[in-house]
């Protein structure tokens, strides 16, 4: 039977990529694991190897489409021995209903369904006194789908699965629920309705706002996938994180000729280009490495907000803002606590240049803990970011200043920098959030700690 390749999730909120290459051309033979095409989501292009053995009997998506939907189908594979004209015109059943991603990382395998498996019927309502099954048999149904059943206060045993075998997947409780078919137990009510996500702000339209300029006095630059996604999650953030800040201003002096100290001293390697040091410090190297401390000093504001309990994080894993053409990208630095200022510089280095290229694995710039922003570089001296989901935290730090500071009771020179932290409420209250900002720059000012 024909083997139906469809759009895979290559990470678990995408909802639909660009099918940019193709590496596979009809009547090619492939097995499982060679590459076959690129796909391109809103912030990396990955590769996807296939999972089955066959030979490409239609390429039903061509390259260079995009806003290709998860799991539409794209391509045709015939089994061995199967006659490829017969496949390519025997395949093409409706793919089915999108499931959530799978939590496990990987985002590099493809997800393949067999045309020879019956396509599953769509969710129906489920009724709200339908009766358990019968005999007592388990309900099969993903973990996501059971954390929303549980919150919505939906008894699975009552909902429809569309899933491959009657699975209950999440497109499956939020049908039972948007339908009132199933009622949610009132004690489950304010949790749902925590959980829910709030609807992202519309702009004005496109004529209200054209109509305001003459013609051809601008022109349009179309958003992408890139620029939707960041407008979408910080206005989700900005609509639901009860946000507060704190600034700090920290000497700087001691940091920056250690800085000098460790990069002079630096061990060399050879390379193409010759003998280069083996690292070289940024400042905000240091700033990764004072923000990471902190969290594991004050253990309670490494947190992540949900509706039913806070996590706790056991690591320091921080984002580092970087901007990319025409975008933002945070790739994390995990365990950060656990490293040495060479090891995050270095890997700050290569995670930049791969986001620029946007060679980054969805696991690399996903999740996260906390988040730093600088804008030192460009002169600025202070500024406030918008906490980025599901971390409670973000640090924004200006440019390193000199300034008159008092030290030992006389007026000197010294170089400040100031730290405004931007808190999730929910997570991290005003004493704890000032404690964390107290930690950073006790590391900040006394960087030799970070040492040792």
């Amino acid at each position: 039977m024909p083997i139906n390749i469809t759009m895979p999730a290559l990470s678990p909120t995408m909802e639909e990529g660009n099918l940019s290459k193709w590496l596979v051309k009809e009547g090619d033979k492939v097995k499982s694991g060679d590459v076959i095409a690129e796909i391109e989501t809103d912030k990396a292009t990955m590769e996807v190897e296939a999972v089955d053995e066959g030979t490409v009997a239609k390429l039903v998506v061509p390259a260079g489409t995009e806003a290709v939907k998860v799991n539409a189908l794209i391509a045709i594979l015939a089994a061995d021995g199967e006659d490829v004209s017969a496949a390519a015109a025997g395949g093409g059943a409706a793919p089915a209903p999108k499931a959530e991603a799978a939590p496990a990382p990987k985002a590099e395998a493809a997800t393949a369904q067999k045309a020879s498996e019956p396509a599953p019927a769509p969710a129906a309502a489920a009724p709200a006194a339908a009766p358990a099954s019968s005999g007592g048999a388990k309900t099969f149904s993903s973990p996501l789908a059971r954390r929303l059943a549980k919150e919505a206060g939906l008894d699975l045993s009552a909902v429809s699965g569309s899933g491959p075998h009657g699975r209950v997947v999440k497109a499956d409780i939020e049908k039972a629920v948007a339908s009132g078919g199933a009622k949610a137990a009132p004690a489950a009510a304010p949790q749902a309705a925590a959980a829910a996500a709030p609807a992202v702000a519309k702009g004005p339209s496109d004529d209200t706002v054209l109509k305001l300029f003459p013609e051809g006095s601008y022109e349009l630059l179309p958003h992408d996938g890139m620029r939707k996604t960041i407008a979408s999650r910080l206005t989700e953030s900005s609509q639901t994180v009860p946000s507060y800040f704190v600034s700090m201003d920290c000497e700087i002096d001691a940091l920056l000729k250690l800085r000098g100290e460790i990069n002079a001293s630096a061990p060399v390697k050879k390379t193409e280009k010759g003998e280069v040091p083996a690292f070289k410090l940024s400042v905000n190297d240091f700033i990764i490495k004072a923000m990471a401390l902190a969290l594991r000093d004050v253990p309670m504001a490494n947190a992540s907000w949900t509706s039913t309990a806070r996590v706790l994080h056991k690591h320091a894993d921080v984002g580092v803002a970087v901007s990319i053409p025409d975008g933002l990208i945070t790739p994390i630095v995990r365990k950060a606590e656990t490293k040495t200022l060479s090891v995050i510089s270095n890997e700050v280095k290569d995670l930049a240049k791969r986001a620029r290229d946007k060679k980054l694995k969805p696991e690399e710039y996903q999740g996260g803990t906390t988040s730093v922003s600088n804008l030192g570089m460009f002169g600025v001296s202070n500024f406030t970011s918008i906490v980025n989901l599901p971390q409670a935290s973000i640090v924004s730090i200006g440019a390193g200043v000199e300034k008159p500071v008092v030290r030992s009771g006389k007026i000197e020179v010294g170089t400040v920098m100031t730290a405004t932290f931007a808190f999730d409420h929910r997570v991290i209250d005003g004493a704890l959030g000032a404690e964390l900002a107290s930690a950073f720059k006790r590391y900040i000012e006394n960087p030799m700690a970070m040492l040792v």
